[in-house]
Formats: C-alpha cells, sequence, structure tokens
C-alpha cells in the first residue's frame, strides 16, 4: 500500500467526499486558519465558512493541543494511528503535543461478532465450527484496526483470534491519499513546518500501517523473534498458528499471565520482581545488541509474566531492526559518553542522525561538552536513559537534525524497559546492564575474523570502483564536449511568495470585475432601458446585486484570512 506522489492529486479528488469531510472537521475544531493558508477552504462543506465565529468560541476553552487530539480521534481510525505514532516522536513533536496525544485511545465498540465469523469463514473457505470447538462471541478486546476473541481449536488449544475490521484497508488508503496530499500542501504553504517534512511522516507512517493491517507480517514476526530465542527458558512467545492466519486473520495461542505492571499481584503469588526486571533488561539488550531485531513497544500491556518469572512477549505489529552499523555507531556514542570523551560523542552522534545541512560542528561540541557536564560527576547507576535520550532529541530539534524511524525505536525501547525496571525494582541500573553489551559489540569489532572480513570487502568495492572510474571519466568528457552537461539552478522559500501574489492578483481581478458591474449597472440606471422594477431599469438593479454579493463575498474571505 506504498503511497506515490506522482498522480496523488488526481487520486485524492476521487474521494472529494472523504476530503471534504476531513477539511470540515479540521475547520470545527478551530484549524480554519491552516485550511486558509493551504487554499482548499472551498472544498469544506456548505455552510462551514459562516459559523466559524461561533465556533472559535465555542473552542477558546481548549487549547490547541487538545483540539489537535479531538480532531483526530473525530477524523477516525488512520488519524488515531498517526497520533499515537507522533506521541512517540519527541524528535517531531512539541512535548506539550505529546502529552496530549498520549490520551489517544485505540478502543472503540465492537463489530458484531457474525460479521467476524463471516470474515473468518471468507478468509479460511471453512466455517467457524470446522475450526473452532468453542467460539466466544463477546469480545475479549477491541481496537481500532481489529479485534479479538477467545475460542478454542478443533485440537484442543486455547487461541485467540484477531479479526480486521470490515473495508479498514480501504479506507486507510483512502485517508492516506488525502493525508500525503495535504502533507503536500502544507510543505508548500507552510513556511514553518518545511523543516518536519510533513510528506516523509506520511510516508514513513505509510509504511508502517501497512504493515499493522497484514496479519500475516504481524505472524512473520513472531516467529522471528521466537527463533531468536530458542533455547532459551527465560522467556515465552506465543504460537502462531499459521493454518488459520490470513491478512486479515491471526490465530495466536492463549497465554494467560500477570502483566508486568500488575505488581500487587506479583508480590502475592510470590514473584521475584527483582530477576524480573534484570531478565526483561537483558532479553531486550540480546534483542537490540546481539540481533538487531527487537519487540519496539514493550509497555506493560504487551509484557506479562508467567511462572518461574518467565516473560511472555505479546503483540507483535510493531518491531524494529537495525543493522550492525547502527548498532555499533549507538554503542560508540555510549562509550564515549562514559569515557567523558567530547569529541567522540559528536561523531558517533552524527553518523546516527542525518540532515539536509551539516550542523555546525564547533556549536554542537559546545552545546554537547554542555549536555555532558550534567554528567560528569554522575555514577553509572545515577545515569537515567530516558534523560539522556531527551536531552538528545532536544539537540537533534535544535540542530534541524533527523533521527531515523528504527534508531528512534532502538533508543526508545531501552528508555521503556528502564522504566519498566525501576517500576519492578527501584535500585535497578539499566547502565549497568548495557555495558557488557557494550564491550562486547567494541571486542566484536577489533576481532581478526572480523578484521579480514572488512578488509576483503573493502579492497572489492576498491576494485570494482577503479574498474568504472575511466568509464565514468570517458563520459563526462564526451558529454562536456558535446555541451551536453547542464547546470540546474533551483530556487528555494519563494513558494509562499508566490502564493500570496497568486492571490493578491486574484483579489485585484475580482475587485475589478465588481468596480465594473457597479459602474456598468451605475450608467444603466441612468439610461431607459427597460424592463422597469419600481421606476428603475431591471439590468441595473440585478448588476448591483450581484456586485453586493461578490464584494460581500471578497470582504468575508479577506476578513477570514486574517490580513486586512
Amino acid at each position: 500500500m506504498f503511497i506515490g506522489k506522482i498522480g496523488i492529486v488526481s487520486r485524492t479528488y476521487r474521494h472529494i467526499n472523504r476530503y471534504r469531510q476531513i477539511l470540515t472537521i479540521l475547520f470545527k475544531y478551530g484549524f480554519g486558519d491552516l485550511v486558509d493558508r493551504l487554499n482548499v477552504g472551498q472544498y469544506l462543506e456548505i455552510g462551514m465558512q459562516m459559523i466559524s465565529r461561533k465556533r472559535r468560541e465555542q473552542m477558546d476553552s481548549l487549547t490547541r493541543e487538545e483540539r489537535i487530539r479531538m480532531a483526530l480521534e473525530d477524523l477516525g481510525p488512520t488519524f488515531v494511528k498517526l497520533g499515537q505514532i507522533l506521541s512517540t516522536r519527541p524528535d517531531l513533536v512539541p512535548v506539550s503535543l505529546i502529552h496530549e496525544l498520549s490520551k489517544l485511545q485505540d478502543e472503540v465498540p465492537p463489530f458484531p461478532a457474525s460479521q467476524a465469523k463471516s470474515i473468518i469463514e471468507s478468509e479460511l473457505s471453512m466455517t467457524v465450527a470446522e475450526i473452532f470447538e468453542r467460539f466466544e462471541s463477546v469480545t475479549y478486546a477491541a481496537a481500532s484496526i481489529g479485534q479479538v476473541h477467545r475460542a478454542r481449536l478443533r485440537t484442543g488449544e486455547e487461541v485467540i483470534v484477531k479479526v480486521q475490521r470490515p473495508d479498514i484497508t480501504r479506507m486507510i488508503e483512502v485517508d492516506l491519499e488525502i493525508l500525503l496530499h495535504l502533507a503536500t500542501l502544507v510543505e508548500r504553504h507552510v513556511e514553518d513546518w518545511e523543516f518536519y517534512r510533513p510528506t516523509r511522516i506520511v510516508e514513513e507512517f505509510a509504511r508502517v500501517i501497512e504493515k499493522e493491517i497484514d496479519y500475516t507480517v504481524e505472524a512473520s514476526y513472531a516467529e522471528r523473534f521466537a527463533r531468536q530465542f530458542i533455547g532459551n527458558d527465560m522467556i515465552y512467545i506465543p504460537r502462531i498458528f499459521r493454518e488459520f492466519s490470513t491478512q486479515r486473520i491471526l490465530t495466536m495461542e492463549y497465554v494467560p499471565g500477570i502483566k508486568v505492571s500488575d505488581i500487587n499481584r506479583l508480590d502475592t503469588e510470590g514473584y521475584d520482581r527483582k530477576i524480573i526486571a534484570d531478565r526483561g533488561a537483558d532479553l531486550l539488550l540480546h534483542q537490540v545488541f546481539t540481533f538487531g531485531f527487537f519487540h519496539a513497544d514493550p509497555h506493560p500491556g504487551n509484557v506479562f509474566i508467567l511462572p518461574d518469572n518467565i516473560i511472555c512477549y505479546l503483540d507483535f505489529g510493531m518491531m524494529g531492526s537495525v543493522d550492525r552499523q547502527s548498532r555499533e555507531d549507538i554503542a560508540d556514542m555510549v562509550y564515549a559518553l562514559v569515557e567523558r570523551n567530547e569529541s567522540g560523542v559528536v561523531d558517533a552522534f552524527l553518523r546516527i542522525v542525518e540532515w539536509e545541512e551539516e550542523p555546525d560542528r564547533r556549536a554542537l561540541e559546545t552545546d554537547m561538552s554542555n549536555f555532558m557536564e550534567l554528567y560528569l560527576y554522575k555514577s553509572l547507576k545515577d545515569i537515567r536513559i530516558e534523560a539522556v535520550l531527551q536531552q538528545l532529541l532536544d539537540l537533534i530539534t535544535r540542530y534541524r537534525l533527523i533521527l531515523p524511524f528504527d534508531r528512534f525505536l532502538m533508543m526508545k525501547a531501552l528508555s521503556t524497559m528502564e522504566g519498566l525496571g525501576l517500576m519492578l525494582n527501584p535500585d535497578f541500573d539499566m547502565t549497568e546492564k548495557v555495558a557488557p553489551f557494550i564491550r562486547r559489540l567494541k571486542m566484536a569489532r577489533l576481532s581478526p575474523r572480523r578484521m579480514f572480513s572488512e578488509f576483503l570487502q573493502t579492497s572489492g568495492e576498491v576494485a570494482q570502483l577503479l574498474r568504472i572510474i575511466p568509464g565514468e571519466l570517458r563520459d563526462i568528457l564526451k558529454q562536456i564536449k558535446q555541451g551536453k552537461v547542464r547546470v540546474g539552478f533551483e530556487h528555494r522559500g519563494l513558494e509562499r511568495f508566490i502564493f500570496e501574489m497568486d492571490r493578491s492578483s486574484n483579489r485585484i481581478a475580482f475587485a475589478l470585475i465588481v468596480s465594473s458591474l457597479i459602474i456598468g449597472s451605475s450608467l444603466i440606471i441612468n439610461t431607459d432601458i427597460g424592463p422597469f422594477l419600481f421606476g428603475l431599469p431591471i439590468l441595473g438593479l440585478l448588476g448591483f446585486s450581484m456586485a453586493g454579493v461578490l464584494g460581500l463575498w471578497l470582504l468575508i474571505a479577506i476578513i477570514r484570512s486574517g490580513r486586512i
């Protein structure tokens, strides 16, 4: 379901009713100024422009962040998911908005069990009775994309069955097309948001939600995750029943357990919270630094505790993957931070992030020095990963850097695990747990086998480069000789100016038309050209009426724009 930019506008307008509905909801929650700046106000539902003053008065008591959250909830599942993902991105979204977006609820009323059964039978080409010995009609859990029912297979296994909502895929596809079109308009007309590259955010979101609505992806993730821990008795991964799973159906083993956040029950039933915290950290660190494939959402609802302090992971819809180089870059940064090596921290930091314009390294080193002074006299156990991550994200925002999504998920997962560890054991020290993995990564990089492998790879790349350079140079010289070399010229930052000039010229032309109507009608009024109404030429009265309506329309548009 990747959304390409080519033809996006034409496809968007094929969904004009949904497009109008989205714009109307934005307008309803007080974002008429944004609708105006995007120059799409003409697609609002009829009458919405005329009630803007009343709507603004109703919204005065709410903060902008509250209105954003309410608008997303009103816009439906796609936008709720977008808000939830943005709530995990402090490098893109202000803290005040993150706090509000974290309130977004993914819980919606369930759809009828009869529909769920119909979808199961359609997807599996079998009746529910042929598959299940028991299928509970009462919904076990419901969310925006699907809902879960408990059941028992004919072979006796207790399972949960996740069923996708009817028509949800089509709805998300339409919303993504419209979102990408709006994001393109935002980049073109709203200068303040250009740095955040809304189109990139929407495309990144599309990739995430595309995987989330394909349950075969989650099944593959769960199986890959389980293979990483074969033979490890500290962890349990529910079994996936592939024969009863499709893109819209996921059948997974039901595992009764205790939520990791249910401290009272863990204590009552004799679980060892210190062991659980240590195991949880070790498991996550192995995922991140050993395998490079990790559970990206290890919040309390997705981590259950089984007898003997065994940790059970659930919900594999959001997983992260980082390559070896990214893992080593993060390890280098942590190591340099511990060693108080400012230059080393900056070097590793700049390898982790991306940018469109290279940052001022000297200024960045100064800020990094100030950042490191906060930890200069602290022992490792007093350093909190969450605090370090937040300060690094502040630097990313200040220098307009970009943190790739998977690297952010990696840092976020470590921060979340630290929070769970401290909740289970107040003396938990995540940095102490990380240290052995960092040392192991650095030692592996210096191993003779690794160095020889990298030498062979580099030698091959150099040899290939030497082979192609002569031909490439010959082609360049040939193009220069034939006069085919062109210098590209691109202007930036003029889009808003062009838009304002275009709007101003349209208003001037509109005003000239109104003026012409008034002058022409005045001339007709002073003639004896019939027919007449109240002793005046009807044609002249009609011209005055049209001029009055058009003039009022122009005046309202100018007042609503806020530029008089």
